[in-house]
């Protein structure tokens, strides 16, 4: 389950990489079209699991306002894994996937259960260039995106581990949240 920054969010963070793009081009850079904020992941599961998770993320999805957020900053896992954070209502991601994880887990689909440490991946290390990761993360040091509004909880796909190449997402399934904003 994941959230997608609008356009205007991605392009602004692109921009702000466009330095790091050229300076580490041996990264394997996420394309802009698949940046999103993973709010829980659940691995490899059968196909029959889509239908099952359908009505109550719906349901869920339904019953939230928007959430107010922004892209900010960067860091890496491990100096392996670049990403950018997230600002503006941290608390409320943070329920939001702590609700997500219980209706998963009403429907009886199993996944690991991690920490939420929310952020928006950008790109991967090779094993030899790990110093890549870590200068381009200090070079989004100063990085302060536009506040933008949740639209809706996106249920992704990957082909990670499917052949060479980067990693590609697609939404299997998107819910608009309905519910009553009550931000800024």
């Amino acid at each position: 389950m994941a959230l997608a920054p609008p356009d205007e969010a991605k392009d602004e963070l692109a921009d702000a990489l466009r330095p790091a793009y050229q300076a580490h081009p041996r990264m394997r850079w996420n394309r802009i079209e698949d940046w999103h904020v993973t709010l829980l992941f659940l691995g490899e599961l059968p196909a029959t699991t889509v239908p099952l998770l359908c009505a109550p993320l719906a349901a869920l999805a339904a019953a939230r306002p928007p959430l107010s957020l922004a892209l900010r900053g960067g860091g890496h896992f491990d100096e392996r894994v670049l990403w950018s954070g997230i600002d503006g209502d941290v608390a409320g991601l943070h329920q939001l996937g702590a609700d997500v994880r219980a209706a998963v887990r009403e429907q009886g689909v199993p996944f690991q259960d991690r920490l939420l440490r929310p952020h928006l991946t950008l790109a991967r290390a090779r094993r030899d260039d790990t110093a890549s990761v870590v200068r381009a993360a200090a070079g989004l040091d100063g990085f302060t995106g536009r506040e933008w509004r949740t639209d809706r909880l996106h249920l992704v796909a990957s082909n990670f581990g499917r052949g060479p190449g980067p990693i590609r997402y697609q939404d299997v399934a998107a819910w608009p949240f309905t519910g009553p904003f009550t931000g800024p």
